[in-house]
């Protein structure tokens, strides 16, 4: 069972998918589960293996959920009496819960010399890169060898059908005005952590009035655009430097500050 549970573990890496590895460290006196017993807990709600089932199962996996969602790994013990899981057992069980965290996605639209160079900070950066494109010489493994997923096709129909949540990071960089604001007009209201635009100072004012004409004055609030930081440079490499860097400062939590002394 657990080379199972390793391999289901490895299976949801590649798929990016968030996980909580639930474990038995202890146990003491009378329990269900015994030490080593091993349950994977999906973000859906799904589980691999078990940690002794019934009451004490269905609490682990309570918490594991709300592990995954804090990203904080956590030692629980659990005690099996009246009182606290209302079982009869009397024992008591510790059960590290590991978060096995999925990567920060970068959602890039469009696959131009913008996208291509935010693409290649991005992996080295360790990024979950999706590229949206729907021209498929722009859009092509070729192009994008180390993406992790590459949708081609309507750019539109396939953000709306992505589950974009807060860990998701997007940049609009298509090929003109009007797919960028088709593509920030399907995301604006959705979860993302960042959304960015790239485009003059005329562009955004532009697709701006467009949408707050549609009601999104106050979903706008939210974007960055004209996207990226102010370090000056105007070649492919240099605003994807600039996007990059932004998108690192609001994953970081980070300040514009300059670490020199004196």
């Amino acid at each position: 069972m657990e080379n199972l549970i390793f391999e289901k573990v490895l299976e949801g890496l590649k798929e990016n998918k968030r996980m909580a590895l639930c474990t038995i460290t202890n146990t003491y006196g009378s329990s269900p589960g015994k030490e080593g017993f091993m349950m994977l807990v999906f973000e859906d709600g799904t589980s691999f293996g078990t940690v002794g089932g019934g009451i004490l199962e269905a609490k682990i996996t309570e918490d594991a959920l709300e592990t995954i969602k804090k990203g904080t790994s956590k030692t629980f013990t659990y005690t099996l009496n009246d009182t606290d899981l209302k079982s009869k057992c009397g024992g008591k069980v510790d059960v590290f819960i590991k978060v096995i965290g999925s990567r920060e996605k970068l959602l890039i639209v469009g696959g131009g010399h913008v996208a291509l160079e935010l693409y290649k900070f991005a992996k080295l950066l360790n990024l979950y890169v999706v590229i949206f494109e729907d021209r498929e010489e722009f859009g092509s493994r070729e192009r994008f060898p180390e993406a992790d997923e590459i949708v081609l096709g309507d750019i539109v129909t396939n953000l709306k059908n992505y589950p974009i949540d807060d860990r998701c990071f997007i940049v609009i960089v298509t090929r003109g005005h009007e797919y960028d604001e088709a593509a920030l007009r399907e995301v604006i209201t959705r979860d993302a952590k960042y959304i960015g635009m790239i485009g003059s100072k005329n562009k955004v004012n532009y697709i701006f009035s467009n949408l707050k004409k549609e009601g999104y004055e106050e979903a706008l609030k939210r974007v960055y655009a004209p996207i990226g930081l102010k370090l000056g440079g105007n070649t492919p490499p240099e605003i994807a430097l600039s996007i990059i860097s932004e998108i690192m400062l609001i994953k970081n939590e980070g300040k514009l500050e300059h670490w020199r002394m004196g």
